[in-house]
């Protein structure tokens, strides 16, 4: 019998469905995440923002993907203020995955965090985010590239990663092209994180947390790249690798 390959659960955004019929919230996520667990050898599986039983989820998964998406809320990171360009708040989301990232590091289950997902982890763990950078962190690196007509696929800057840090090894790399799409930020850094890479401009671009559970976090989204820049495969393939370790073991 075949070995069973590691399931990787990964958290889809809300979007809101209107129809002639009624309007109906649907739970979506671009294919390019799946295809890109798929592509490190694990079997991609969709949380539904509306489970409630994080125990249940968590011995069904080996390994957990937060994916991009929306803003989170502010009033998680103690602001009161909420910025005119804080988009997308949606609750049940935020609750669920501040629920599983914390239970999934207590139960040394390995975590990747992607743009919305590495400001969630921060939050998660007692961090705060900038809230819309061009009025509230002005700089000349254009972190939304789409606006500059760069394409999804292509890097918009480069980041500059820290020598012997996780994403070091997972990249193998102490500069990486990235491409760039986020308004937000990591302002302070949670307390159990540590800084792997920072762009040009100084913005954190990616985290990750010293101890025995696998943890990660990048500001970019590798799994637009990694058809046209193989080297973005290779967090989820950590990924894939450390979760087949805590199933093995398990």
């Amino acid at each position: 019998m075949a070995t069973r390959k590691p399931v990787i659960g990964i958290t889809p955004s809300p979007v809101e469905d209107v129809q002639p019929h009624g309007t109906f919230v649907r739970y979506a996520m671009s294919a390019n995440y799946t295809e890109a667990v798929e592509a490190a050898g694990g079997v991609p599986f969709v949380i539904p923002p509306q489970s409630g039983n994080i125990d249940d989820i968590l011995e069904t998964i080996d390994g957990l993907l937060l994916s991009g998406g929306a803003d989170v809320d502010p009033a998680l990171y103690g602001d009161e203020y909420v910025h005119e360009r804080t988009y997308g708040i949606f609750p049940l989301r935020d609750q669920l995955e501040l629920a599983l990232v914390r239970e999934a590091i207590a139960q040394d289950v390995p975590v990747l965090c992607i743009c919305r997902g590495i400001q969630l982890l921060n939050v998660a763990l007692g961090g705060t985010l900038i809230q819309d950078i061009p009025d509230q962190y002005p700089t000349d690196i254009e972190h939304s590239q789409h606006k500059a007509g760069i394409p999804a696929d292509q890097p918009g800057h480069t980041v500059t990663v820290t020598p012997g840090s996780l994403l070091a090894e997972t990249y193998q790399a102490t500069s990486i092209n990235v491409n760039s799409f986020h308004h937000q930020a990591l302002r302070e850094v949670a307390a159990d994180l540590v800084v792997n890479a920072v762009a040009p401009d100084e913005t954190i671009e990616a985290v990750s947390r010293p101890g025995s559970t696998w943890v990660l976090g990048v500001q970019w989204h590798p799994e637009m790249m990694f058809r046209s820049h193989s080297e973005h495969l290779k967090p989820f393939q950590a990924l894939v690798r450390e979760a087949t370790a805590r199933r093995d073991k398990n």
